[in-house]
């Protein structure tokens, strides 16, 4: 069905996505009690090694960075890029 390279890739998208929601809603927790937060620079790397998606619905849902526009059109920069890029390397 699958081989084993392929459940790995599958695996690290799945881990960094999952990655990108935990850290958007923890730094939002963070924000909330005045605690030290989570650096933007690692918010965007980890949607830059492929955790976008997880990224965008995580900073929806727990409505954080909501106000800066580099994250609300980052994020989805981000996304395409990625998604142009799996694209070509399919074909």
């Amino acid at each position: 069905m699958f081989d084993a390279i392929t459940i790995i890739v599958i695996a690290y998208f799945l881990i960094m996505n999952i990655a990108g929601y935990v850290s958007m809603g923890l730094d939002k927790v963070k924000a909330k009690r005045n605690a030290w937060r989570i650096p933007e620079a690692t918010l965007f790397s980890i949607a830059i090694l492929g955790g976008s998606v997880g990224s965008i619905f995580g900073m929806f849902h727990f409505r954080h960075k909501t106000k800066h526009w580099y994250f609300v059109a980052g994020l989805p920069i981000i996304f395409f890029i990625q998604l142009a890029i799996a694209i070509q390397l399919t074909t």
